[in-house]
């Protein structure tokens, strides 16, 4: 009957073909939005770019042009008051329910796309169709889906008008700044929501990616997927994707020991993973072996500690920076190397544009930590002269 549709689906064939259908338009904004438009982080072919624009003509009428002046100002602007979508600053809660509407109030900001959108589509096609004719694609979509799947085509479009709403500017935007883990100490809140992800396609490593954007792989653990760079890598083995950049692999020449400017660029490379290194090979040791220490009377100032001592110091809310304080007027270890980590932070901070200042920073702070007689201090300056440029790397 009509009312069925060309296809009349069982229940499990129906779920399975939203599931193919919702997980293309995520792999286009991850892919062709995100990681190709916004952050050119990869080069892809001609034909396959134009899929991806039709395809989110078809299923959510978003403008590559908007979508990526608004997240380049996101990153520019990252939990200030002029970011389009700070939980920080908005609050969880209106991101989570109100985070397509701050995505279309943004894309009405002629300033954002005028200093945020250079280099999108800008072809016949894009005037004369799909920014002239916005919403006539997800009206096709619909009428497709009515006469391929009958009346239950009408759940099929609304679940795929859902789909980046909810996910995309919901739960990543929202839930990737507010709560989960961070493999790295970024400038801002965001945060890896979970290790394996396919419904969002890698955007759920949302820490990893605030920390190296220019990244065309999102994951960094052994044990993170990124649903998004699998599908990169079979492109480029059609011909169809060219990888630009990636994060930096940190390179390591065992028992070496001269800290020369190598090192130093090295490490300028590396430097998130320096600083992750530094908290799980001094910091937790340290906050272990000092807890068993102390007594009761104190001990109560250690929750928490694994987590507050790392942060970066400008996402400290000023109860957590009175909480800090208290811990480290109570031990002089934890003191030391906090202090420590500040201070090895700083070099690049302050050094990075003269790899020879950098050089005698870092020879510095070695000796200085060196001098401490702290032992898992000694032994992370020793892992510091370890780093070195990969070969053939300039």
């Amino acid at each position: 009957m009509w009312y069925n549709g060309f296809i009349d689906p069982s229940p499990w064939q129906l779920t399975a073909i939203i599931l193919v259908l919702t997980h293309i338009t995520i792999i286009s904004v991850t892919v062709y939005l995100h990681r190709y438009s916004a952050h050119r982080s990869l080069e892809l072919h001609p034909v396959l770019q134009h899929f991806f624009r039709f395809w989110l003509w078809l299923t959510t009428s978003m403008n590559t042009r908007e979508w990526t002046a608004i997240h380049r100002k996101h990153h520019a602007k990252c939990e200030t008051p002029e970011d389009p979508h700070s939980p920080v600053q908005k609050g969880l809660g209106t991101v989570l329910r109100k985070g397509a509407e701050l995505y279309m109030a943004e894309a009405k900001n002629q300033d954002t796309l005028r200093t945020y959108g250079k280099g999108c589509p800008d072809d016949w096609i894009e005037h004369n169709l799909y920014g002239r004719f916005r919403n006539t694609g997800i009206v096709l979509m619909l009428l497709i889906d009515l006469a391929l799947f009958g009346v239950l085509g009408l759940t099929v479009w609304a679940v795929q008008m859902v789909w980046i709403p909810l996910f995309a500017a919901g739960v990543v935007n929202g839930l990737g700044h507010a709560v989960g883990y961070r493999n790295f100490e970024c400038k801002d809140a965001a945060t890896n929501i979970l290790p394996w992800g396919v419904l969002i396609g890698g955007e759920e490593l949302h820490n990893n990616h605030h920390t190296y954007p220019n990244s065309a792989k999102l994951s960094v653990k052994k044990w993170e997927f990124d649903m998004g760079w699998m599908w990169i890598r079979l492109f480029s083995l059609l011909g169809l994707a060219r990888v630009r950049r990636v994060a930096p692999v940190p390179h390591r020449v065992e028992g070496k020991q001269t800290l020369d400017l190598d090192t130093a660029r090295a490490i300028l490379n590396n430097r998130f993973q320096v600083m992750a290194q530094y908290r799980k090979q001094v910091m937790l040791p340290l906050l272990r072996q000092e807890r068993q220490r102390v007594d009761d009377s104190v001990r109560h100032l250690f929750r928490r500690a694994r987590r507050l001592l790392g942060r970066e110091a400008s996402l400290l809310q000023p109860h957590q920076q009175k909480r800090v304080q208290s811990l480290l007027e109570h031990n002089q270890t934890l003191r030391i190397i906090h202090e420590k980590h500040a201070a090895l932070q700083q070099i690049w901070n302050r050094t990075s544009s003269n790899g020879h200042e950098m050089v005698q920073a870092l020879k510095d702070w070695c000796a200085q930590a060196e001098a401490t007689r702290i032992r898992v201090l000694q032994d992370f300056a020793a892992h510091l002269r370890t780093y070195s440029l990969q070969p053939g790397a300039v």
